[in-house]
């Protein structure tokens, strides 16, 4: 069984729990332990005690250990990206891109370290000199999701551990071996006992400990609404600080002079690749209706083309859903689409391969209305709706009509309405003829409305979240 990390010691739980992988069923890949709330207390004693001291060591001896973390990630990108797609499904290339990514992320803030800077300014009063530097936040609770097991942890437990702040680390329950190996690199990595722990388990157990102890001063959680709000009224009791990212609803718009094989590439790659089960995924494709007919032909002729299979095949460009419980809730998403009148161009059937997975066909609902609950309530699979619009204004007001407001894009060959949409659409990220999904590490991600609470992630941008600051005066005296 793998075991938990707490306090620098790989630590045994009473319960452990299945790791299955979707592609194939019969296919266990390991034991993992299953944390109860006295392990997440034992990690979170363990983190407190050994932050002061990671707080005041060397930049030098964080940015080295980090270097170290990303470069063994880089080293093991095929090795680890093959374990990340049999437990998770993203296909093989996603999988290895997804563990290279998180190396890249550990080697940025391995120089971030060496960066952090700060401000001398002088007073209004006479003989005073004010200093503005950065502090770690303390104790840093990290609860991740399942859909990006390695990137998403890499890319807050690093800044976390940049910053001098220690760590208490909960995967999602249905992808531990991710979170299992890179607490093992860790480990190694020369960072103190107890600065870094990992704790497996439920959310409503480890994660219910790690939000409501007074000894964790900050937590970053991605995730659904639900539970994002459900924590920040916790956290919010007892002030701590939160930084939530969660939803997206994230419309891509084509406009009459897009180019249409630009238009149906992002739609395809910023829909169904990683089987839809990205935050920044497009599910609505909102068209002016000059294009429409041709639009929605020629995505529906590719996305039929589309292989659906085990997510280690090298032909298979489509994984399959996470789980049975994902692939119920999306079965449950396609009857709803048709209850309100849509109509199912393609996809969305079951599909058999020579393994027991859970395989469906990427879908597209065509002629549906900005009201339907398909066009308003994330979906997390392969399944996307198109709108028809008369113009770049009315596709704008529908973009912006949601609660969400994580990213979202616009396919013209018009520099007038390329500007104009991001300027004016309501989302954290826009991109311009680019897929919806799919970012990069050196820059900041975060959304409006319901998508995020709090500091965005990422890049420099990251040091807000990860640290506080402090303003000192000093008055000199001379003889």
């Amino acid at each position: 069984m793998k075991c938990n990390f707490i306090g620098g010691q790989w630590r045994a739980s009473a319960a452990s729990r299945s790791n299955i992988n979707p592609s194939d069923l019969d296919d266990v890949i390991g034991q993992y332990a299953q944390a109860d709330a006295d392990d997440a207390r034992a990690a979170i004693d363990a983190a407190r005690n050994a932050q002061k001291t990671w707080a005041h060591d060397g930049i030098q001896a964080r940015s080295s250990a980090l270097d170290f973390i990303g470069s063994e990630l880089l080293g093991r990108q095929t090795e680890l990206g093959t374990l990340l797609s049999r437990e998770e499904g993203k296909t093989l290339a996603e999988g290895i891109a997804e563990v290279a990514r998180a190396g890249q992320i550990f080697k940025f803030f391995a120089g971030e370290v060496l960066r952090t800077g700060g401000e001398k300014l002088p007073s209004v009063r006479p003989l005073v000199e004010v200093e503005v530097t950065r502090e770690p936040v303390g104790v840093v609770g990290i609860i991740t999701p399942w859909n990006f097991p390695i990137a998403i942890p890499a890319w807050k437990i690093a800044p976390a551990l940049a910053y001098g702040n220690s760590v208490v680390f909960k995967p999602a329950d249905l992808v531990p071996g991710s979170a299992w190996a890179l607490a093992e690199i860790i480990s190694r990595s020369a960072i103190p006992h107890g600065v870094f722990n990992l704790v497996m388990g439920r959310g409503s157990v480890v994660g219910n400990a790690i939000v409501s102890s007074p000894d964790v001063d900050a937590v970053s959680f991605t995730g659904s609404v639900e539970t994002g709000r459900t924590l920040l009224q916790r956290g919010a009791q007892q002030f701590k600080r939160m930084q939530l990212e969660m939803g997206g609803k994230n419309p891509l718009v084509v406009l009459d002079d897009a180019d249409l094989e630009v238009a149906v590439d992002c739609a395809v790659q910023g829909a169904y690749y990683s089987t839809g089960q990205r935050c920044t995924a497009s599910s609505r494709f909102i068209v002016q209706k000059g294009i429409y007919p041709r639009f929605v032909t020629r995505l529906t002729e590719a996305i039929e083309r589309l292989r659906v299979g085990h997510a280690l095949e090298p032909q298979t460009q489509i994984g399959p859903v996470v789980d049975e419980g994902q692939l119920r809730h999306d079965e449950g998403y396609l009857n709803i689409g048709k209850n309100e009148g849509a109509k199912l161009a393609c996809g969305g059937q079951l599909v058999k391969r020579d393994t027991r997975g859970h395989f469906l066909s990427p879908a597209l609902f065509i002629d549906a209305t900005p009201k339907m609950r398909i066009a308003r309530e994330e979906i997390f699979g392969p399944i996307a709706c198109a709108i028809a619009v008369d113009s770049y204004e009315e596709a704008l007001s529908v973009a912006n009509d949601s609660p969400f407001g994580l990213s979202s894009g616009i396919c013209t060959t018009s520099l007038k309405y390329a500007t104009h949409f991001k300027r004016h659409v309501k989302s954290g990220m826009t991109m311009v003829n680019v897929p919806t999904a799919g970012v990069d590490y050196h820059v900041p991600f975060g959304g409006t409305k319901a998508s995020s609470y709090g500091p965005r992630e990422q890049g420099t941008y990251a040091v807000d979240f990860f640290t506080t600051v402090k303003t000192a005066y000093t008055k000199a005296y001379f003889d």
